[in-house]
């Protein structure tokens, strides 16, 4: 329903931002991570969005950029991972980070974030791992407008990069002088890398 908001800050705290949008002021509950990344009230800002609907309750989410909402997202798909879960995740790492903890099965990482468990953790690694390589499976399609790179390693791995909010060239030159027989989660693990050193 909601792609994104722009507009004015008028208030902040631990949890969440308000955004001015045309008179009307949108709370969205988000991350430490954009929270730090917005700045001051009285500037504007930017936020992807996900309205999240359950019974008794509608919260409006946002994200500073798109690669952090993908992973809201796919954390939410988790089998016992809700709003409050994710967020905490989101504030204890950057998505390059929780991609590349995901991809080398590194879930004792994740129990960093508060109210994460080590069961939990393992459970977020495990469910994730597949979708982070590329598979794209459960739903959980190729974005529109992505070209087909054929089958193998690397075509997986610029699939799993265009799913974090890449863009479809982004992942392709972060991936494409490395070996092409390199296993998926090496090849994500070294795009990660080149692509937040080069942010």
């Amino acid at each position: 329903m909601f792609y994104s908001l722009r507009g004015k800050i008028v208030h902040y705290d631990a949890g969440g931002i308000a955004v001015e949008c045309g008179g009307v002021a949108y709370l969205c509950q988000t991350s430490l991570s954009t929270i730090n990344q917005t700045g001051d009230i009285g500037k504007e800002a930017l936020l992807y969005t996900y309205l999240h609907v359950r019974e008794g309750a509608i919260d409006l989410f946002g994200f500073a950029d798109k690669a952090e909402l993908s992973c809201f997202k796919m954390l939410l798909g988790v089998t016992g991972v809700g709003p409050k879960a994710a967020l905490a995740v989101l504030s204890q790492m950057s998505p390059e980070r929780f991609a590349l903890c995901v991809a080398s099965g590194d879930y004792k990482t994740l129990t960093a974030a508060q109210g994460v468990g080590a069961k939990l953790a393992q459970r977020i690694a495990l469910e994730l791992k597949d979708k982070i390589g590329g598979a794209a499976q459960g739903g959980f399609a190729q974005p529109a407008g992505a070209v087909s790179m054929g089958a193998g390693s690397m075509a997986e791995a610029i699939s799993a990069l265009v799913v974090l909010g890449y863009s479809q060239s982004e992942a392709a030159g972060a991936v494409g002088a490395l070996p092409a027989d390199t296993p998926v989660d090496e090849l994500i693990k070294a795009g990660l890398r080149a692509l937040a050193g080069g942010r």
